[in-house]
């Protein structure tokens, strides 16, 4: 099958599939995103409601995720996310049923944010660990996490937006039914995927020393365990948006729910340009600095959306965001993936996992507290300023990080002898 460069991991058929039931998938995850935290807004008028929702949305990543990763390194990971995936089905018709008969609440849309959170961090480490079982070709790896990021900030462009519209022509339970009815393209896909057999560990060793010896594996590592810390803090920062963009619709610019969409499809258009070119890459090298460059880029944008009060300029700040926050997720995940051994990766991509959502909920609580006393805008600056921070602290540790990624990808043939004075 011929396709560009930037597409080569497609030509693998498992691949292709699960890409396209997952496209179908995202979209309809996106919309229900944006009408969970619409719908805590409506109800209550308060940015820290929405902050909790978002909370509870995410925090049970940073105990659930660790626990998937051991799982994903034991089971068979296509039947771990067919499981997954038939009880987010059930979960999101529970969520249309009740939102559209007008018995939701915020303690029960507390409720379902919590569950789904639990599933999405069972479901994320694993279908991270799941992509080196689809492709046919280990080197087109980051190829696939790059397309992967194209699919969902692809359809965070499209999704929020579409969701916008929905909830205010028909109301939100619209989204949550859409949503319900996209998980069945992936359990379609995953029906027609015969994947490879990856290295496991042994399922007779305990089950929580394997999760101890990949926390201990990781942070003893000296190149994992900056990249773990750097995108906490970036996640931390800047993924509060989405919890504080309603009071900024309604008490900033005075409007609702569809510039509430169009301000969440601009992340998602940033993020979709950078994991284009991020796509365009011919291998890894370079990304510790292309990292550093994107969460500068990400500070830049949320500080530049809090001072600014024009629709045009804001989007624009907001489509910064999206690219930076993309482009240190995905070189980091890249980054990760391309040295961690296949017996452990279920493990690493899982703590990886967890800082990356695990922080989100702590941010959403910390940004939905200081918003109720500082005012949306002035929290939006606070996030930059710490985002940039973790930025300036990150690029002291570059050149140690070069030192150390050289000799692995030496050792591992993803960079060539002659490359060696390069940038790792």
């Amino acid at each position: 099958m011929l396709l560009p460069n930037a597409l080569r991991s497609l030509k693998s058929p498992n691949f292709r599939r699960y890409y396209i039931g997952q496209a179908v998938s995202m979209l309809g995850s996106w919309m229900q995103s944006v009408a969970i935290m619409w719908l805590a807004y409506r109800l209550t008028n308060s940015t820290a409601s929405t902050g909790l929702v978002g909370f509870l949305a995410m925090v049970p990543a940073i105990f659930v995720t660790p626990l998937a990763g051991a799982l994903a390194d034991r089971v068979s990971r296509k039947k771990l996310l067919v499981i997954i995936q038939i009880a987010l089905i059930a979960l999101a018709a529970a969520l249309t049923i009740t939102t559209y008969t007008g018995h939701i609440t915020l303690p029960a849309l507390a409720a379902f944010a919590f569950c789904q959170g639990i599933l999405n961090g069972l479901e994320v480490p694993t279908r991270h660990a799941f992509f080196v079982q689809l492709i046919d070709d280990k080197t087109d790896l980051p190829n696939a996490i790059a397309l992967n990021s194209i699919n969902i900030n692809g359809t965070r462009l499209i999704g929020p937006a579409i969701g916008g519209l929905l909830i205010a022509q028909v109301g939100e339970a619209a989204c949550f039914g859409l949503n319900a009815l996209s998980y069945l393209a992936v359990l379609f896909q995953l029906a027609r995927i015969t994947p490879k057999i990856d290295r496991k560990i042994s399922a007779n060793a305990g089950f929580m020393r394997d999760v101890l010896d990949g926390w201990r594996y990781t942070f003893a590592h000296p190149v994992l365990r900056v990249l773990m810390l750097m995108v906490g803090a970036v996640s931390f920062a800047i993924s509060p948006y989405t919890i504080l963009m309603p009071a900024i619709s309604v008490e900033t610019f005075g409007q609702g729910a569809k510039l509430n969409g169009i301000f969440i499809s601009a992340v998602g258009l940033g993020a979709l340009t950078g994991a284009i070119a991020f796509a365009m890459r011919p291998n890894v090298r370079g990304l510790t600095s292309w990292l550093a460059g994107t969460s500068a880029i990400a500070a830049i944008g949320v500080i530049g959306f809090a001072f600014s009060r024009n629709e045009g300029l804001s989007f624009g700040c907001m489509a910064m965001t999206g690219l930076g926050l993309m482009g240190t997720s995905v070189a980091a995940n890249t980054i990760i993936q391309s040295i961690v051994d296949d017996d452990k990766r279920g493990r690493v991509v899982s703590i990886y996992s967890t800082f990356f959502i695990g922080s989100a909920p702590l941010g959403h609580l910390a940004a939905g507290w200081l918003a109720d006393r500082l005012g949306a805008p002035n929290t939006f600056l606070a996030c930059g300023i710490w985002c940039a921070c973790a930025s300036l602290i990150y690029l002291r540790y570059l050149p140690k990080l070069r030192a150390h990624i050289r000799p692995i990808y030496l050792n591992r043939g993803i960079i060539p002898i002659v490359h060696l004075e390069e940038k790792s």
